[in-house]
This record gives structure tokens, sequence and C-alpha cells, in this order.
């Protein structure tokens, strides 16, 4: 896995032309972004992430920490074609086992591009 462009937000268009040059050059994506946030979250609502098959990545939807859950979830998404909302939340398990102990919730919704 590697990252691809600047670390930080991604806004809209940004991702839109990632993910744009990405397709056009053959490469299978998906979108991630920010639909709802609760208390303290790393990133707004509207941050999104870039992810192909191969699992290199653009952007970010938590400033680092839920990206490698959400990269997982993306490349399954492009396996099965079927969107996902993704919840981590600091009462959630699996929110302190990747990383997001800042007091907060937050929702990505993660589609394939296509």
């Amino acid at each position: 896995m590697s990252v691809s462009g600047a670390p930080g937000t991604t806004d809209a268009s940004d991702a839109i032309e990632i993910a744009a040059g990405w397709r056009r050059a053959g490469r299978q994506v998906a979108l991630a972004t920010v639909v709802r946030t609760w208390g303290s979250s790393p990133l707004p609502i509207g941050s999104q992430m870039v992810v192909d098959d191969a699992g290199v990545f653009a952007g970010s939807v938590s400033g680092g920490c839920v990206e490698s859950a959400v990269i997982a979830e993306a490349r399954e998404i492009l396996r099965d074609g079927k969107p996902r909302l993704l919840t981590f939340g600091v009462s959630d398990e699996r929110a302190w086992e990747v990383g997001l102990s800042c007091g907060g919730d937050i929702a990505i919704y993660v589609e394939p591009v296509t």
C-alpha cells in the first residue's frame, strides 16, 4: 500500500479528478466520503479519500486514524461492487483497534467509482 498525493483532506473536485485519472489508467477505484461526525472528529464532513484495488490512496477521511480500515473495506467494495456506510466511534471496539481515540464518532460512505 502506498500513498499517492498529498496527505490531509481532499476536496470533492480533487477526489473526482484523481478518481477519473485512475479510471482512465484502467484502475478500479472507490471513493470514501465523511458523511457524518459527532463530537471530536479528526476531519470535517465532506473530507474524501480515493482508493484503488491495489490499496493505493490519495486524500484522507480521518487524518490517519481509520484509513487502514477504510482502505480494506474499499478494496472489498471493489470486489463485490456494493457500497457501504462505515461507522467508527470510541465506544466501538474496532475504533480503538484502528486508532480513533479522539472521543468522537465518524461515518464514512464508500462507493465504487464507475
